[in-house]
């Protein structure tokens, strides 16, 4: 029993005695950071042309390489909301494909001769179609739309089937979506977008207004609310149109005309595949164009992931070409804190000398010129990033282009600069450690 209380009793004065232990080892690193911290700062502040000068090259070098990836990342952004627009689940049926076939060139004098999207095909698609969750049918053309003694130029003229909310996804400021009835029947309406609301009535609310397009009213009873320019210019937003129904798009369009590009969308069922959405609707396309077995296709199955696929390799490029571009400034930097570190060293070895004398480690001496060195490089990495910011900034208030310093390319520049305060002060650091303390002190520089 009293056996058991001794081991008891050793095992807590054991335990006391480690964490006493781990508690001095703290202090004495935490000491070491604090030494260590005030000697760099000191130095930065004694020889400030010097650092200036030293950290213009870092700076110059963050910023080089994080103002691309923040230029990309919003470009690329901005780039896939405009193709989000196009649907992951939506196959298009048109004349021309997005993209050479694999392995192949663009045909373009092949393509020239296929027979356009009809509606025949359509309502086929809808008829027969069972991994289809809905289809529309839509045609496209520039015209200019006037309200009374306003006109608005080349205006997109976006005609579709009764489907496209369901295929396409917007939201409405004001007003409401057609009914079955009225696309059907072909009513004299419409929906516009919100530039064109702006631009035409100026504050006035459009609802229940008519506009004309080639001479012809049409209401409006809708308004699309804002969704931000289309930086492909290919009509991915909604903000520069007018949607109207397609049975009216007869009275002002030649719907089998070449000129208003028309196409089908189709959208997948939930748990479909795009592929096997894609086999189906190439089935029932052949079938109503009556090709046999050994007839190649004579329409374009598109998909938004074409484009994006092609999007990933443009961009993963463009960062390859940032970081060489940005690798060179950094590298510039780094030769900078590696001079002015050795010029550092050269200056304080008596300083360094006395406190060798006095007991100072090894690791302390190192530490203390590389706590310097990834200090100085942090300083000027933190500029850099303060340029980029203020960039940004103003880039936002000038262009609809949206620029934002993220979290994980601040921790990017930070990371970057650290490693290069690291690598530079290495060497200037291992030589200060391994300095004869006699030899130091007699030092007459």
């Amino acid at each position: 029993m009293l056996e058991n209380i001794n081991n008891t009793a050793k095992k807590k004065l054991g335990c006391v005695y480690l964490f006493k232990l781990f508690l001095f080892d703290f202090m004495i690193i935490l000491n070491l950071i604090k030494e260590s911290f005030l000697f760099a700062i000191n130095a930065l502040k004694v020889n400030r042309l010097r650092t200036i000068l030293t950290l213009l090259g870092i700076t110059i070098g963050i910023f080089a390489i994080i103002s691309v990836f923040t230029v990309l990342d919003a470009l690329e952004g901005t780039i896939r909301n405009s193709f989000s627009s196009l649907g992951d689940d939506i196959v298009y049926v048109q004349k021309w494909p997005w993209t050479p076939p694999p392995g192949e060139e663009y045909a373009w004098w092949e393509y020239l001769k296929r027979p356009l999207p009809s509606i025949k095909e359509y309502e086929n698609i809808k008829k027969h179609s069972e991994k289809t969750l809905a289809a529309n049918f839509a045609v496209s053309t520039l015209r200019n739309v006037k309200y009374k003694n306003t006109t608005a130029e080349n205006v997109i003229i976006w005609a579709n089937s009764h489907e496209f909310e369901k295929l396409r996804t917007f939201e409405l400021e004001s007003g409401r979506y057609f009914t079955p009835f009225e696309s059907a029947a072909g009513k004299n309406i419409c929906l516009i977008g919100y530039e064109v609301a702006q631009n035409l009535f100026e504050g006035i609310d459009p609802i229940g207004k008519e506009i004309k397009i080639q001479g012809r009213k049409i209401g409006i009873i809708g308004v699309i609310k804002k969704e931000g320019k289309d930086i492909l210019g290919g009509g991915g937003s909604l903000d520069e149109m007018v949607v109207i129904p397609v049975n009216y798009a007869k009275n002002l369009l030649d719907i089998k005309s070449d000129n208003v590009n028309p196409m089908i969308m189709v959208k997948a069922k939930p748990g479909v595949s795009v592929a096997e959405l894609k086999d189906e609707v190439r089935n029932i396309i052949r079938s109503t164009r009556t090709l046999n077995p050994k007839q190649k296709d004579n329409f374009a199955l598109n998909q938004s992931s074409l484009l994006t696929s092609s999007l990933d390799q443009i961009f993963s490029v463009i960062n390859f070409a940032g970081w060489l571009i940005g690798g060179f400034s950094i590298l510039v930097g780094g030769f900078g804190i590696a001079n002015i570190m050795f010029v550092s060293v050269k200056e304080r070895t008596n300083i360094i000398g006395i406190q060798k004398a006095l007991g100072a480690k090894r690791f302390f001496i190192l530490f203390q010129f590389l706590f310097e060195s990834v200090l100085l490089s942090l300083v000027g990495g933190s500029l850099g990033l303060l340029l980029i910011y203020g960039g940004s900034l103003i880039a936002n208030a000038k262009t609809e282009l949206e620029i934002v310093l993220t979290f994980g390319n601040i921790i990017l520049g930070l990371s970057i600069s650290a490693i290069i305060g690291v690598i530079s002060g290495y060497a200037p650091a291992r030589s200060a450690a391994r300095l004869n303390p006699v030899e130091a002190i007699n030092n007459t520089f």
